[in-house]
């Protein structure tokens, strides 16, 4: 009668846990969901830095125009006079499931601005996120796990830096669809099902649309099944789990138009090419060992391993010469940037001048993953007790996202998963550990002292109730059939197989249970580590990475003070410039020029033509007169700078000069960064070199800049600027915000020509032509 009671007990207790882990997600999208809403609360539902000003215009033009027009959209005003084919250069799927959310509320009656959805789609898809990372840490080591998983990975700073409401970014749903694939990689795995393994081919699709960042899917995941073919783990479910992928992955790959053929011709892609091979060598190798004998398995598996490499050898012959065809050898840019950390700086200073492809700092990591960091080497270790396919796959996850990470700063958001997974096994089994030494102590005990009283109490008059059972069950045991006895024998036997094998795991849960005081101390240790991480976490999203880049402020002793000088230089240029005036500024601010007061531009953030942007950078870098005259030959009839020498901003222009110059000199030889710096340094004190002080950078920047303090201080550089009077023959000021943060500029219209005065003598011809020919000679653009 105790068996069907305690059956009926691990149900309810089963039921129960899943209801509370039920209960207990929702809470963590909440929490997810609203630590990302202080950027709401403390300024206001706005878009956040550069990107997602673009991304928040395309998802406008989408909702207006519908799905056709924006597949062929042409933008003319980005890239004048180049212009852009947005559908065929944008990644989509952080547009099309905004304007699918959109499309859905207003369906329901629900009437919110396509702004409102852009700004509250990254919070939403964070809660989706924590609930993959729950699923996905399920299948490496259990629902413990998942939840401390899950709850960890919704705090995460590294996350909540590229999540917070308002960052209308790719990484907003591409986080979600990451670790989505590999929770659908993970379970075609574990179960061998052919319908999670198309899902997971259809996951990968919505990556391929979300981010440049789906490469990482696509290599990591055959490395992971070469891991598990080299180390003799290779089983249909391995197969079956990866070939689909492939297959139909790259086919619906190919479908977006920014990716097309990449999928099949760049070098990113081979490495799921050739395991894919592979994989099918040794699939049949099993196939025939299990139809033919010993004898004749070795024949064939000779013939299968001569053909396979003659065809591995053909294939690779000829992914070499597609290679070698390619000047970068079939690599992207930022891919060689990846492999090779010093190829950017070298080659390519575009990819270099961005912040966020920095290497981080190591402050970076605690400051990101926190406590995290600690826990990690832990959940490694954990994986392999014991190891399984799963648990190889998080700890090949693991040692790779933290070297990307450590190449560039951006990555970070990559690693913040893994280390969320792998801090959470490490908590769940501490856990475990501990509570189950505590539950030990306090329950171990005391059965086995009510167990030895209840023998102790009357030893006498057990056995003779025992030999009264027995005569009892004798007489009656006479009346009953034979095949009820031997029913009765093997339960019998059976329950002392049981009872035998609980009294062994009795005694190996001795040997692996910690003192009573030990655990208690671990398990309040713990607490106090998760209190300290929640802490570090809220007070990142509250303060470090709330703040939009576009309205900026200041703690003083005065109080705050608010700084919101982009949105009013935008609203300036919207209100007091026409339609077709083109505007031209640093790439950094192209997107917010064009979103925000809809003006043509000449570079954005999308960097695809060096030479445009470089072309922008000689002009900073050139004299007036010489700048003047590549921008009237760009149409260009407005020049925006940002300036920060006032208040004290960092990001302003001038310590992005430097970047300017290289990207510049880089196609345009006769600007030479020596001719910039003194001693090494950019200077713009009194030691700053005569070529750095005549450039339009410096002119636009400072001019006018004494009459503020008398002085001409710049908090910035934290020195005096050396050349303090001077005036614009070419360029007039015609707005400068409160405080001085954005400065635009107007070209003078060309002076006309006085007939009288154009009529030289021949030999004041020839020497203007050859001074003329020797500064064509310096600078392409006179």
């Amino acid at each position: 009668m105790s068996s069907p009671v305690t059956a009926s007990e691990r149900t309810v207790r089963h039921a129960f846990g899943n209801v509370l882990a039920f209960f207990v997600l929702i809470l963590i999208g909440v929490l997810a969901f609203s630590i990302r809403l202080f950027s709401v609360i403390k300024y206001e539902s706005v878009i956040h830095e550069f990107d997602p000003y673009f991304n928040y215009r395309v998802t406008q033009f989408l909702t207006k125009n519908g799905i056709y027009d924006f597949w062929n959209w042409f933008d003319d005003r980005t890239w004048y006079p180049l212009g852009r084919v947005i559908g065929g250069t944008v990644y989509p799927g952080l547009t099309l499931t905004a304007g699918t959310l959109w499309w859905v509320l207003h369906s329901l009656n629900i009437p919110l601005s396509v702004e409102t959805v852009c700004v509250f789609t990254a919070p939403t898809f964070s809660a989706f996120a924590s609930w993959a990372t729950y699923l996905l840490t399920k299948e490496v080591k259990g629902p413990g796990a998942g939840l401390a998983a899950a709850a960890l990975l919704g705090m995460v700073p590294s996350y909540i830096s590229r999540s917070v409401a308002g960052s209308y970014d790719n990484e907003a749903v591409a986080i979600f669809a990451l670790i989505f694939t590999f929770f659908l990689y993970i379970k075609t795995l574990n179960t061998g099902s052919l319908f999670y393994a198309t899902l997971n081919a259809i996951s990968y699709f919505y990556m391929v649309c979300s981010w440049g960042g789906y490469t990482f899917i696509i290599n990591l995941i055959p490395m992971h099944v070469l891991l598990c073919i080299v180390t003799g783990r290779y089983s249909p479910r391995l197969y079956i789990a990866y070939a689909p992928l492939v297959v139909l992955g790259t086919l619906l790959a190919a479908l977006v138009p920014v990716v097309g053929f990449n999928a099949v011709m760049t070098s990113e892609h081979f490495a799921s090419f050739l395991v894919f091979i592979i994989i099918h060598v040794v699939a049949l190798v099993y196939y025939i060992k299990g139809i033919l004998s010993p004898r004749m398995f070795k024949v064939a598996v000779t013939l299968v391993l001569s053909i396979g490499l003659a065809v591995c050898c053909a294939v690779i012959a000829i992914l070499i010469a597609v290679v070698a065809s390619s000047p970068t050898k079939g690599w992207s840019g930022r891919s060689l940037s990846l492999l090779d950390p010093t190829y950017a700086s070298k080659y390519i200073p575009i990819i270099a001048s961005v912040s966020e492809h920095q290497p981080p700092t190591w402050p970076s990591y605690f400051m990101d993953i926190n406590v995290l960091a600690f826990l990690v080497p832990a959940g490694i270790i954990a994986c392999f007790l014991p190891l399984s396919d799963a648990s190889s796959f998080a700890v090949l996850y693991i040692v790779t996202s933290v070297y990307f990470s450590g190449v560039m700063v951006r990555l970070m958001l990559v690693l913040a998963p893994a280390a969320c997974i792998m801090s959470g096994i490490a908590l769940s089994e501490a856990f475990d550990a501990l509570t189950g030494s505590i539950k030990f102590h306090l329950l171990g005990f005391s059965i086995e002292n009510s167990q030895a009283g209840a023998g102790d109490a009357s030893p006498d008059n057990v056995p003779a109730q025992k030999n009264a059972v027995k005569s009892d069950a004798s007489e009656n045991t006479l009346k009953e059939r034979t095949s009820r006895k031997s029913k009765k024998k093997e339960k019998e036997r059976e329950k002392e197989e049981q009872d035998g094998k609980s009294s062994l795991k009795s005694q190996i849960k001795r040997l692996q249970v910690l003192p009573f005081e030990a655990s208690i101390i671990g398990v309040f240790l713990l607490i106090l580590l998760g209190a300290f991480y929640v802490v570090h976490c809220v007070w990142a999203a509250a303060e470090a990475y709330s703040a939009p880049s576009i309205v900026l402020t200041s703690h003083t002793q005065s109080g705050l003070h608010v700084f919101d000088d982009f949105r009013e230089a935008y609203a300036w240029l919207r209100h007091n410039t026409e339609v077709d005036d083109k505007v031209a500024s640093w790439w950094d601010y192209g997107y917010q020029t064009t979103a925000m007061a809809n003006r043509t531009v000449i570079v954005d953030n999308n960097t695809w033509n060096n030479t445009h942007i470089a072309t922008v950078g000689t002009a900073m870098s050139s004299p007036e007169k010489a700048a003047w005259e590549i921008f009237n030959s760009l149409d260009v009839k407005y020049v925006l700078v940002v300036f920060g020498g006032l208040v004290g901003y960092p990001s302003d222009d001038i310590n992005k000069f430097l970047w300017m110059v290289r990207i510049g000199g880089g196609v345009f030889p006769h600007i030479k960064e020596p001719d910039y710096l003194r001693d090494g340094q950019y200077r713009i004190d009194s030691q700053a070199t005569p070529t750095m002080l005549n450039c339009l950078m410096y002119k636009l920047s400072y001019y006018r800049f004494v009459d503020t303090d008398g002085k001409g201080f710049d908090r910035v550089r934290q020195t005096e600027i050396g050349k303090k009077y001077f005036k614009l023959t070419h360029f007039e000021e015609v707005f400068t915000t409160h405080h001085w943060m954005v400065r635009i500029y107007k070209l003078k219209p060309q002076k006309n020509r006085i007939r009288g005065k154009s009529k030289k003598s021949k030999s004041k011809a020839s020497s203007t032509a050859s001074s003329t020919k020797r500064r064509i000679n310096k600078n392409p653009w006179l």
